[in-house]
């Protein structure tokens, strides 16, 4: 039930629609996840070429889904943010900072595990 309402919540597929209709809207408006697509995509790719085993995999896929996932929260907070002031506010921008933060370790742990994961594939580590 959407509050205040008295529509009923989305069916199973509509929430899908809805989702996509928020990920595409997302690569649409923000640089950063098309640069998080790019290098996830150029990831695979090395992945592919290296023919790095099932856990590399595992590895790879979780750190895209994951950094992809922490963008779009960053992003929806953003959203929030801004749709409850339009004022410049410490606690405004501490919100927002600490959200692009998330993201950004996250990026840096993703970057390690690919590091590992391709320099062992290159015979590195």
């Amino acid at each position: 039930m959407i509050p205040g309402s008295n529509k009923d919540h989305p069916g199973f597929l509509e929430s899908f629609r809805y989702a996509l209709e928020g990920f595409i809207t997302a690569v649409a408006t923000e640089r950063n996840i098309k640069v998080q697509l790019l290098v996830g995509a150029l990831a695979i790719i090395a992945g592919i070429v290296l023919r790095i085993d099932a856990l590399s995999w595992a590895l790879i896929t979780l750190c895209i889904g994951l950094v992809l996932f922490a963008e779009l929260v960053n992003t929806a907070i953003e959203a929030i943010v801004d749709l409850a002031t339009q004022e410049i506010h410490p606690l405004a921008k501490r919100a927002k900072d600490i959200a692009a933060a998330s993201v950004f370790m996250l990026a840096i742990m993703a970057a390690i595990v690919g590091l590992i994961v391709f320099g062992h594939a290159l015979g590195l580590c």
